[in-house]
């Protein structure tokens, strides 16, 4: 049977082309909002787009925040996509008084052009990805260096453990675009978005959850 994939609904995401990639990768998914749904998927998906202190408002009213907590306690297969990356840190400039979930340390901070750059924020399209010290992680087996992903922000993660960077890209000045931690993989990029390259990360991630399930 195809491994189960819970995709948290908590209205802030793509959740549509997220679940429909996923298929597209070989997994059985879940759209939902129900903790004990989401504890019994065989892995958790964390998509989001929208404002950081909105999406910390929304968990927190759901009752999801302890829900993703205990899943990454159990090191279940767990995919955070954009803002779903930005909410595993601690805080984020974008809303000063809202706290992350504090899974991982360090910040989310805003992109900041001089006045003479071309450069426009939000970063918005196609970049690069370059290995970090955690590329060799599974999810991103056949992602070559170079390779083009779909972004669309204004704010990144600068994770106080550097380890834990499995590619950076280059906006003005390089910056996280990933991180990986056992089988935690997280991306500022949306693989959903991101063609073939994007497909194969996903299915990366699927064929995982099928030899942990």
């Amino acid at each position: 049977m195809k491994p189960l994939i819970a995709v948290i609904d908590y209205e802030m995401g793509n959740l549509h082309s997220v679940a429909k990639a996923l298929e597209k990768a070989g997994g059985r998914v879940q759209v939902t909002d129900l903790p004990d749904a989401i504890r019994r998927a065989d892995a958790v998906v964390l998509p989001g787009v929208g404002a950081f202190g909105e999406a910390v408002k929304r968990l927190s009213a759901k009752k999801l925040v302890a829900t993703i907590i205990n899943a990454l306690e159990r090191n279940k297969p767990f995919l955070g996509i954009c803002l779903g990356l930005q909410l595993l840190f601690e805080r984020s400039e974008e809303s000063a008084r809202a706290k992350g979930l504090g899974w991982l340390k360090g910040n989310v901070i805003r992109f900041r052009m001089s006045r003479t750059s071309r450069l426009k924020v939000p970063h918005m399209g196609w970049n690069t990805v370059h290995g970090g010290p955690a590329a060799k992680t599974p999810a991103l087996k056949g992602v070559t260096e170079g390779n083009y992903f779909y972004f669309v922000h204004s704010f990144y993660p600068a994770p106080q453990e550097k380890a834990l960077v499995a590619t950076s890209t280059v906006y003005g000045r390089p910056f996280c675009s990933s991180i990986a931690n056992g089988r935690l993989f997280a991306s500022q990029f949306h693989p959903e978005k991101s063609g073939d390259v994007g497909q194969r990360l996903l299915r990366n991630f699927v064929r995982e959850v099928a030899l942990c399930s």
